[in-house]
């Protein structure tokens, strides 16, 4: 009778264990299986793809992936980090990739224009939650550039992938400054996913001056550099340029089939203001004008493609348009004013910095208005620039007082190169 009883109690209750194991055991291999094709699927994607064609850091899976095994980790990273397909045309994020390979992802650290990309040019970025990972999302645009010990605190690697486009005062630079000096201060490394520098085949520009030193320029380089993300890390760490002369442990997972002379078409728009292949090589040129009552095109669809003002004489600049608020420029400079200007959107592409449209808007502008503003000299890091111009010397005159600054920049620069 009690044998019985204890038949009829335990024997169900053992064989309902035995089916929950079962189905745990079934639940981790149907994981497993998922992620292993997860890895599998993106692993192949490099192979895909022909021995000629780029390939990003961050498709190089296989070269980075063990060393994030069991470890906690931070991404620094915008809408232009992903892991492309084999025709470059469709993509992952990075940061969904990594979270379905079973990566600890602890969160993310978001650059100027923010974690999607589409903050203005300047705009305070505030923290967050990203509505599909649920990953907390910590500014690095707004109340800190720098992450802070507290926010490294649980975190054992970080990655940093985004896009340049190779301009001192293209600020990703500086982001990228400021988190290799906190993961030095905490004693965490760094991982960079290379990626092709679009305006890497020249160096031009005059170079910065330390007193002039900020956020839309931290170091003593030219306008155009011509490194790529990798290469300028190493350039951070080699010349000493971290706070204290501390160095960042650095690994760089390189690009493949890929030269300084390469092109390289952008597939994401690195700001909402950079749209196209144009705007990316006229940018280091018209970006002057930010330092100008000129626009840059902010407000049109032409951004850093055209440019004008209601002061420019409009017997010598017969294109006009009307800059209106739009993604990226909520309030655009000369908003509803008629502005005379240049269309440059069918130039031919530049292998050096274009002087002439802002020598030539100078010259042409009319009124009382001044011309220049402070931020001019912030941005040409040096205040030789402004007075070059109003003094009328051509862009040779101009451009030969740049030539010893380049070639010992370019001395410098030759010690980090990782790419021909």
């Amino acid at each position: 009778m009690r044998l019985s009883m204890f038949k009829n109690r335990v024997f169900p209750i053992i064989i309902m264990l035995v089916l929950v194991l079962i189905s745990c055991g079934s639940k981790t291999k149907q994981d497993s299986a998922q992620n292993n094709e997860t890895r599998n699927q993106i692993d192949n994607e490099e192979t895909a793809q022909s021995e000629t064609q780029i390939i990003v850091g961050a498709n190089r899976v296989e070269q980075y992936l063990p060393l994030l095994k069991g470890k906690r980790i931070a991404i620094v990273a915008n809408q232009t980090s992903v892991i492309f397909k084999s025709d470059n045309s469709t993509y992952t994020h990075l940061v969904d990739s990594l979270l379905n390979l079973g990566i600890d992802v602890k969160k993310v650290f978001a650059p100027e224009h923010g974690f999607r990309g589409t903050a203005d040019a300047g705009e305070i970025i505030k923290d967050g939650i990203d509505t599909k990972t649920q990953l907390p999302i910590k500014s690095l645009h707004g109340t800190h550039k720098k992450p802070t010990l507290e926010q490294l605190s649980n975190i054992d690697l970080v990655i940093f992938d985004i896009q340049d486009i190779g301009a001192r005062f293209y600020t990703y630079i500086s982001t990228l400054h400021y988190v290799m000096e906190a993961c030095a201060e905490a004693n965490i490394p760094v991982l960079i996913l290379d990626r092709p520098n679009p305006n890497g085949h020249y160096i031009d520009g005059p170079i910065l001056e330390m007193k002039h030193k900020s956020f839309v320029g931290m170091h003593p380089i030219p306008v155009v550099h011509g490194m790529t993300i990798g290469e300028y890390a190493q350039m951070i760490n080699g010349e000493k340029w971290l706070e204290n002369e501390i160095s960042c442990e650095l690994t760089v997972i390189s690009i493949k089939n890929y030269t300084h002379q390469t092109p390289y078409s952008l597939p994401i728009k690195p700001s909402p203001n950079i749209p196209n292949d144009v705007a990316v090589n006229l940018y280091p040129s018209l970006c002057f004008f930010e330092g100008t009552n000129v626009s840059a095109g902010r407000g049109t669809s032409g951004q850093f493609q055209v440019y004008g003002s209601p002061f420019l004489d409009k017997d010598d600049y017969t294109f006009k348009f009307i800059p209106q608020p739009n993604e990226g420029a909520k309030y655009p400079k000369h908003k509803g004013e008629l502005c005379y200007g240049e269309d440059l959107r069918d130039h031919e592409t530049l292998h050096k910095l274009n002087l002439e449209y802002l020598i030539r808007a100078y010259h042409n502008s009319v009124g009382n208005r001044e011309f220049f503003i402070d931020f001019f000299t912030t941005l040409a890091g040096t205040e030789d620039l402004q007075k070059q111009i109003e003094k009328g010397l051509s862009e040779n005159e101009i451009r030969h007082s740049w030539t010893q600054g380049l070639n010992q920049f370019k001395k410098v620069r030759s010690k980090y190169l990782i790419y021909d």
